[in-house]
């Protein structure tokens, strides 16, 4: 992980996800990019000749400015190479093209202000993107690489893609837990058992708990967040599941309910 894309945003997760990011780039000495995106795409009932929207394009470039001018002084003290790059449009399609040449983008996990549920960019990323993504909690104080990770496991091809991009910081961790939710009258339609993959994990020099628990009348997402906290996990590594059809559902229930809100920094890939 040598190249590392940051969302650069003016929210109450920001800083959550820097300090999440500074602890990445400083771990793999890789360089760091901030991506501003400034969005012109404003639309206001009854505006139809955009005058209200004309005159709020110099607020939303000042607000900018004024973000970076904040934290370009912040990162200078930090020891990590590091650009800013600010664009012209929507954050997702901007960090779409940018995670392209990217090994790992970090990106908050709450949605929009007033709004439930994952961040609506998280799926985007997720699901429609090649580049493995971070999921930041906002009460995340920064991460450390040395602590356990626990990886989310269903013998899918999205767990197993998401368990090849976590490699590096599995490689990292004191101790890896591979964690499948078992179900009696489960649809047997993946073949990739888990100790296929603490096979592949073995191959690549990391030891690790194979781990099954019983679903019985819980919650998935709840037996998931359960085994990360009984374990000290500072990492989840999962599968991205879900559809493209409706930006607020592109994940699917167990995804969706574990971005919700998020208890731990989560690396998904789809």
């Amino acid at each position: 992980m040598r190249s590392l894309l940051l969302h650069a945003h003016r929210d109450a997760n920001f800083d959550a996800r820097l300090q999440v990011a500074l602890d990445l780039a400083r771990t793999f000495d890789a360089h760091l990019t901030l991506l501003q995106a400034v969005s012109y795409d404003i639309t206001m009932p009854g505006d139809f000749y955009g005058a209200a929207v004309a005159d709020m394009l110099p607020l939303a470039r000042a607000d900018a400015d004024a973000f970076r001018a904040e934290i370009e002084p912040r990162l200078n003290a930090e020891d990590v190479r590091w650009d800013w790059v600010e664009e012209l449009g929507l954050a997702d399609s901007r960090m779409l093209q940018h995670a392209a040449l990217a090994d790992l983008a970090i990106i908050g996990a709450s949605a929009a202000a007033g709004q439930r549920g994952p961040s609506p960019l998280a799926g985007i990323m997720a699901v429609h993107g090649k580049t493995p993504i971070m999921v930041v909690p906002g009460h995340a104080r920064g991460f450390r690489p040395d602590g356990p990770a626990m990886l989310c496991w269903n013998g899918s091809l999205e767990a197993s893609r998401a368990l090849r991009a976590a490699l590096p910081l599995l490689q990292r961790a004191s101790a890896v837990h591979l964690v499948s939710v078992s179900e009696k009258h489960a649809d047997e339609r993946f073949d990739v058992p888990a100790l296929t993959g603490a096979q592949y994990l073995d191959r690549h020099g990391v030891a690790c708990e194979v781990v099954e628990i019983e679903r019985g009348t819980g919650k998935v997402d709840a037996l998931l967040r359960e085994a990360a906290k009984v374990r000290g996990a500072g990492l989840m590594v999962m599968g991205a599941y879900g559809h493209t059809r409706l930006v607020e559902t592109l994940f699917g229930g167990v995804t969706r309910a574990m971005l919700s809100e998020p208890d731990l920094p989560i690396l998904l890939a789809h």
